[in-house]
């Protein structure tokens, strides 16, 4: 397919689809360069312009990697990153907003990427030890100087939100969203909405659960982050999977896939929702965008949601550590 349709993240067209870019460098098992960046060049033909990355990301590699691969390509591309996690992969978990970090984090991404400006810059999680005020008021600098171009927040909740969009405007908020994953809807896609705020789910298709794919975690590699997931772990993953069963019979009814009947789900909660569904192969990039055509009737979408109620779906989305950062 061609011709991606484009979305608004308050006031910043992308395509109505993105491509989470995290899996290319880090958090599911051995990476592959070449195939990564062939990945990223089909999706850049096929029309996907949003690109989601951050510093984190395999300590700065999968900047470094994505910065490769648009080269020669930046002005069909959306550039989003992201800074918050002070710590490099397997050190303690360290969360900064300070107005000197935010500053350093943006130059150093600068750097990896080997751009001159970044268009969404995201703060990754909120330090609870650091005024939003200060955090965003650093970022809108770098909004005046010409280093970043809108400013996102990821996992942060309706009042963060509010007090964040006072000192600047907020173009989108990049939170987990997807069938298994609901939290978000009562109090802060509102709150997003009445501000204008763009919403971007990342892990829309529940880190791949929800494809079917993984009955079993001894597919996984060793190093794959999803074998300490709450949600695949044994006897929560065998009431998850009687869940994906359920999908994928009304799949087979449209003829598509249960994961594209489930990201399907998701672009249906507005026009102001770019998923980004993370792939480091052209076939499941392929594959997911084929869900942009899936057209789903109210009667489909209750359906889903009758197969997929929140109350059935076993385990937290995160460790009790991961989740003291959702949400802040």
């Amino acid at each position: 397919m061609t011709g991606v349709p484009t979305r608004s993240l308050g006031g910043l067209a992308v395509s109505a689809q993105g491509l989470g870019c995290m899996g290319m460098s880090h958090g599911y098992g051995a990476t592959d360069d070449a195939e990564s960046v062939a990945t990223l060049h089909r999706a850049l033909d096929l029309g996907v312009t949003l690109l989601d990355t951050a510093d984190f990301y395999g300590s700065g590699h999968n900047e470094e990697l994505i910065g490769r691969a648009v080269a020669g390509r930046r002005d069909g591309v959306v550039l989003a990153t992201k800074f918050g996690f002070a710590n490099r992969l397997g050190e303690p978990t360290l969360v900064r907003g300070d107005a000197a970090y935010v500053r350093q984090a943006c130059e150093a991404s600068l750097r990896r990427l080997g751009v001159d400006h970044i268009d969404l810059y995201y703060q990754h999680r909120v330090d609870p030890r650091v005024p939003i005020e200060e955090t965003v008021g650093a970022m809108a600098e770098l909004v005046r100087a010409g280093k970043v171009r809108h400013l996102g927040l990821s996992e942060a909740g309706a009042q963060t939100i509010r007090r964040a969009h006072a000192v600047h405007p907020i173009a989108a908020l990049q939170s987990e969203w997807s069938l298994w994953s609901r939290d978000l809807e009562a109090e802060i896609v509102p709150v997003c909405r009445e501000l204008g705020v763009g919403v971007v789910p990342y892990a829309p298709l529940g880190r791949g659960f929800l494809t079917g794919r993984y009955g079993s975690v001894e597919k996984l590699a060793e190093t794959d982050v999803r074998r300490g997931h709450p949600r695949f772990a044994d006897g929560n993953r065998e009431r998850n999977l009687a869940v994906v069963a359920k999908l994928d019979e009304l799949a087979a009814a449209k003829g598509v896939t249960a994961g594209q009947l489930a990201l399907a789900w998701v672009q249906h909660r507005g026009q102001d929702v770019v998923p980004i569904p993370g792939t480091r192969r052209q076939r499941y990039l392929e594959e997911n965008l084929a869900a942009l055509a899936v057209e789903l009737s109210p009667g489909d979408l209750a359906a889903i949601e009758a197969a997929a109620p929140p109350g059935e779906i076993a385990g937290t989305r995160y460790d009790p550590t991961g989740l003291t950062f959702v949400n802040g």
